[in-house]
């Protein structure tokens, strides 16, 4: 097992370059299921997510090529429609090879998901969707088993915006007979390059990025080429980076447009945030107000920032209040930020944080994720030295930030516990 060490009180200066996003890679891959061919995806950040979602297209039967940041992934010899526990168990993400199979073969067996423990995140509304597309689903010893002689084009309207149900119906639908219509459908910057590179391969998509998006079948799909947008998630955590030490970073491929509610809620708390040609530059104030947050789906304040932006408002003058509104159990980092001095208490689905004069480095523990993220970021603006142990939840959604952050000052490095 590894660890990672800081010791804090390094205001972050210099330049950092954002990593391709995991969460664009991951419907990516299993979208190069749907077209027989070679595919190329470049710009694939090199993860525990993204080695899971190679072997699970190997273990399907397709052949996986990966260098320098980009994959090729040829299909014309997929065999097995079977994604096994194993694997899906690591990663939730994994599911979407339901829509790509079931659309191409006419057939599927996926496990139940899993991934990080935030929360039940169930997939109810994928299947559903699929099922109004014409799929037999059934349950079956933890797996789902889905069956379809032809899928058709149906309205559906999902019950809340579902970034996976979205992307796992975007996929199925472009291969399905007739129009599909998504209504309520997930927003995200994610969605959108999902959509626009399933046009690439001659889907005919529009909407995407909206709440409705209109899906006309066609009767098959050619090779991806495509370059994976940067990871909005790791550009918002180097900008609190930047924040909470009181730094000068420029964060290159940080995209205003994808950023609108985080800049919103870093600006009331006294950051500076200028755009400049390739990214933002974040500086951090000399005090920081508290403000607060409420989680939502794009384009609301992301859940995926939340245990980051909890860790930024430790350090604020006064009192803040984050609701977390997407899942019911992502406060788990709370009690390690706690075992570093902060003032924080749970009232149901809020955590109200009392600013402190300083935090103190301990050893603390990742829970998942993003609280991993949150517990470098207050380690980094703490006194003394911090451990965070089980980084392996880092592993699964951020490239080297030790070394990125390394290179911007800060004291930090990696080593066996």
């Amino acid at each position: 097992m590894e660890k990672i060490v800081i010791n804090g009180g390094i205001p972050l200066r210099g330049e950092v370059q954002v990593s391709g996003a995991k969460n664009s890679a991951l419907p990516l891959l299993f979208a190069t299921l749907l077209a027989d061919g070679v595919s190329e995806i470049s710009n694939v950040p090199d993860l525990r997510d993204i080695n899971t979602a190679n072997k699970l297209l190997r273990e399907l039967g397709a052949e996986v090529a990966t260098e320098s940041h980009c994959c090729r992934i040829n299909t014309e010899k997929i065999q097995n429609i079977e994604a096994p526990y194993d694997l899906v168990k690591t990663m939730r993400a994994s599911v979407l090879v339901l829509g790509p199979l079931l659309a191409r073969f006419g057939q599927a067996r996926v496990s139940l998901p899993g991934g990080c423990a935030i929360g039940a995140r169930p997939i109810n509304l994928h299947l559903k969707g699929l099922e109004a597309l014409g799929a037999t689903i059934q349950l079956d010893h933890g797996y789902v088993e889905a069956t379809a002689d032809k899928l058709r084009g149906a309205r559906i309207l999902f019950d809340i915006p579902t970034v996976g149900g979205t992307e796992n119906l975007l996929m199925a639908a472009s291969l399905a007979e007739g129009e599909t219509v998504l209504e309520n459908a997930a927003r995200e910057p994610e969605i959108v390059q999902l959509a626009d590179a399933l046009n690439s391969m001659g889907a005919i998509i529009e909407g995407a990025g909206t709440a409705i998006i209109h899906i006309k079948g066609v009767s098959s799909l050619k090779p991806l080429k495509c370059q994976v947008i940067p990871d909005r998630i790791e550009a918002g955590t180097f900008m609190i980076a930047a924040a909470i030490t009181g730094g000068n970073i420029l964060v290159r491929g940080a995209e205003r447009k994808d950023q609108e509610a985080l800049i919103s809620k870093l600006t009331e708390t006294g950051v500076k945030i200028q755009p400049e040609a390739d990214g933002l530059r974040v500086i951090g104030p000399k005090k920081l107000s508290s403000v607060d947050i409420r989680t939502s789906v794009f384009p609301g304040f992301p859940t995926d920032m939340q245990a980051q932006f909890m860790a930024l408002m430790t350090k604020a003058e006064g009192t803040s209040r984050i609701s977390e509104t997407v899942f019911e159990n992502r406060f788990m980092h709370v009690c390690e930020l706690q075992r570093m001095g902060a003032d924080i208490q749970i009232d149901g689905h809020s955590a109200i944080i009392r600013g402190i004069k300083k935090m103190l480095g301990a050893p603390v523990m990742a829970t998942d994720l993003r609280a991993s993220a949150s517990l470098i970021l207050a380690g980094l603006a703490a006194e003394n030295t911090t451990e965070v142990s089980r980084i392996y939840h880092l592993d699964r959604g951020y490239e080297k930030i030790e070394i990125k952050l390394a290179a911007l000052g800060a004291r930090i490095w990696r080593e066996q516990e």
